[in-house]
């Protein structure tokens, strides 16, 4: 690719209308999020497209769900996948399609506040240096957070959870595993600053958990 060409590709780019490769426009609809350089969706868009309202436009939708796998099990979106780390979510990169049709991803945790965010810019962040020879392209340039993340989802749309229930990260019958999770996401986010709240950093303490 010539300069001319990146330069094009770079104000195709600019559009926030448009994918992040630039060859077509968003699919679903769209809110302004807590994150303003990543797209969000409302729990209602998450909810028609579990129902299938979307199945004609996107050729597959990949919920990514990364709570730990407690949180996971105790209650997640139905058809989800728990990828909770870098490695998992980095086999999503070996996967191919034949399709004409969009393979769009949608990332939450809990709240959509930290680990969802995270993981939805380190998988732009790998898809971008692996297709860097022939930028703009990448796997998956259509990618979502859902807004509020499972929390908001829940109380909502219960209906379309499985099982229908819900354990927040903090549960206090999972101090154990929240300790050995932690320390497993410590190793993969290299010494990187852990945002956590007042209220959760008084929860942790009261679990013996560090942060």
């Amino acid at each position: 690719m010539d300069s001319k060409d990146i330069i094009e590709a770079v104000e195709r780019l600019e559009s926030r209308e448009l994918v992040a490769d630039g060859t077509r426009c968003y699919t679903l609809p769209t809110i302004p999020g807590k994150h303003s350089d990543l797209k969000s969706i409302s729990s209602e868009t998450m909810a028609d497209i579990v129902e299938g309202r979307y199945s004609e436009q996107l050729g597959k939708v990949t919920i990514v769900d990364c709570r730990y796998p407690y949180e996971f099990e105790g209650g997640h979106i139905r058809g989800a996948v728990n990828l909770y780390t870098k490695d998992a979510v980095n086999t999503l990169l070996q996967e191919t399609s034949t399709s004409e049709q969009p393979h769009v991803l949608i990332f939450h945790c809990e709240f959509s506040s930290e680990r969802g965010p995270k993981m939805y810019r380190f998988l732009r962040s790998q898809d971008r240096e692996l297709n860097k020879h022939r930028y703009p392209h990448l796997n998956f340039p259509e990618i979502y957070l859902l807004d509020g993340g499972y929390k908001a989802f829940f109380t909502t749309h219960k209906d379309l959870c499985d099982p229908i229930s819900y354990k927040p990260m903090l549960h206090e019958d999972h101090a154990a595993d929240l300790r050995h999770f932690r320390v497993k996401s410590k190793s993969w986010t290299a010494g990187e600053k852990q945002k956590t709240s007042r209220r959760q950093r008084s929860r942790l303490a009261c679990l013996n958990i560090d942060f």
